[in-house]
């Protein structure tokens, strides 16, 4: 006796009995639930379940599909100590940028961008994390022998980036703390390859006494790779960070990435490869401007080749401005007064450039004051992601940054801070007024003595006595106080200055912390 044949598995055709948009869609999404003979009541709910269960799942698989293709790569690149007159679209003399001009050619100039603070770790926190730095407990420049960094609590682009997905990756300098607990990897970068501090803080220190400083490592994730980094080996950091960020992109290409390449370059002591040794005519610090402007025509010319320009959202810029007292080897504020680790525009103001095909206005430029803590919630507005719940300093820029008509910046005022915690200036929203505090400075004015071949001179030690206000819409050099001529405006800056006192702090007022600062990581 031949047995029955068994019921043949359910297909799309088997349904043509039955087209009830049920069975059809069952048929197509769970044809092995399928079986419209002898289906019941109960399986036809069970069958249902299923079919929603995928169909969620095939529509968050799609959604998904389409956010990463919509997510753009970003690219930021961070100079050390490079002045705002250091590239050529910005008026350098004597040596040529064109990669980095092209980058503005093709995207967007950004006059009046600013760091929170003119120094190395605090400006870095600033951009990594969109507070000010004193907010978070982090402050000047951190040395190898700092037991505190960036704290565990605190959320940074990279971490804000990897609730969408995204690949990420720090290379170069670090500088918000060396111990483990601190290093890149364990702040949202899927990857570090750089040194963990300046690249001066190192036992050939022209200043530094024998034994101050321990030998320079170079570390890769959380794990020293060189234990000591020789002059030679620093001819070649910018090739290598370079090459590191190439094969960061091109491993990645594939999903949305965050490549964020520090260089150490030009911070002193500058280094240069023999490919750009002598060939600015312009001395060892034309030299390695035009390495780092072959560094950023090497980044750029990797995601033209790889499909990703046109998706692809590159932001550069300066942890602060030029290292006066090194003289030849120190870059230029050009109008701008003073230079790092002062809070006049010289110290604060950098160059920023932003490109994004489609997004940003090509050859376009806006002299609407922006500053680094606004990056990281400008980021946030365009991925769709979740801000921290603590409170960041930041405010979402994208209007400016998109070119929108008639952008206005969503600030009321910037605070600007240095050494330790000290409130030195106050600048309107609009980046129009700006008040000086009472406070000391380091200054050049009236240092005639010349700086060369890396050995610095010393600065002269200058006091503001009494409150100065400056129009910057038409004097960016600082030049003319003009506190007695608009009282008004004097008011409204201290009443600001008064209230970032009261939740930040300023030790100029004996008020060494406020209401809402945080602790460092220990």
């Amino acid at each position: 006796m031949t047995p029955p044949a068994a019921p043949a598995a359910a297909t799309p055709l088997m349904v043509q009995k039955n087209t009830s948009p049920f069975f059809v869609l069952l048929a197509l999404l769970s044809p092995e639930c399928v079986n419209a003979a002898t289906m019941g009541r109960f399986e036809r709910m069970a069958a249902l379940m299923v079919i929603m269960m995928r169909l969620t799942l095939f529509l968050f698989s799609l959604v998904s599909s389409i956010h990463a293709a919509m997510a753009p790569n970003i690219v930021i690149i961070f100079m050390d100590d490079m002045g705002y007159a250091d590239v050529g679209c910005f008026g350098a003399q004597g040596y040529q940028t064109p990669n980095i001009d092209k980058l503005a050619a093709d995207g967007r100039k950004f006059t009046n961008f600013h760091v929170a603070q003119p120094v190395c770790s605090a400006s870095r926190t600033a951009l990594l994390t969109g507070c000010y730095p004193n907010r978070v407990g982090m402050h000047g420049a951190l040395g190898p022998s700092a037991k505190h960094g960036i704290h565990a609590d605190e959320m940074t682009v990279a971490e804000l980036v990897k609730q969408k997905g995204y690949a990420t990756a720090a290379v170069g300098k670090w500088h918000l703390g060396s111990m483990p607990q601190f290093l890149p990897v364990e702040h949202g970068f899927d990857e570090y390859y750089g040194i963990p501090y300046s690249n001066d803080m190192w036992p050939y220190h022209p200043q530094a006494k024998p034994g101050a400083y321990p030998k320079l490592p170079m570390v890769e994730n959380d794990h020293v790779v060189d234990e000591e980094i020789t002059p030679e080996d620093q001819t070649h950091l910018t090739t290598d960070y370079t090459a590191r960020g190439v094969t960061f992109i091109e491993k990645n290409k594939d999903k949305p990435f965050l490549l964020y390449l520090a260089h150490s370059m030009v911070h002193v002591p500058l280094f240069v490869s023999d490919k750009f040794k002598g060939k600015s005519g312009k001395g060892l610090f034309g030299d390695v401007m035009m390495e780092v402007d072959w560094s950023v025509g090497q980044i750029m010319g990797t995601l033209k080749k790889n499909g990703l320009e046109d998706n692809t959202w590159v932001i550069f810029t300066s942890d602060n401005g030029p290292w006066l007292s090194y003289g030849d080897h120190a870059g230029s504020a050009g109008p701008l007064r003073e230079g790092k680790g002062t809070c006049w525009e010289g110290g604060t103001r950098v160059t920023g450039i932003m490109k994004w095909p489609g997004k940003i206005p090509a050859g376009s430029t806006t002299d609407t004051m922006m500053m680094t803590i606004d990056l990281l919630p400008t980021i946030a507005h365009v991925i769709e992601a979740r801000l921290p719940e603590h409170k960041i300093d930041g405010l979402n820029c994208w209007p400016i940054v998109s070119g929108a008509p008639d952008a206005k910046n969503p600030h009321d005022f910037y605070a600007f801070y240095y050494e330790q915690n000290q409130l030195q200036a106050i600048t309107s929203g609009d980046g129009r007024w700006k008040l000086q505090l009472p406070h000391k400075y380091r200054s050049m004015a009236g240092v005639t003595e010349k700086a060369k071949n890396g050995i610095p001179v010393l600065y002269k030690q200058q006091t503001i006595e009494q409150p100065e206000l400056y129009d910057l819409y038409t004097d960016i050099s600082e030049s003319k106080n003009l506190a007695n001529q608009h009282p008004a405006e004097l008011a409204k800056l201290q009443k600001h200055a008064t209230a970032i006192r009261a939740e930040l702090g300023d030790s100029l007022m004996k008020m060494p912390k406020g209401s809402g600062t945080r602790e460092a990581g220990k």
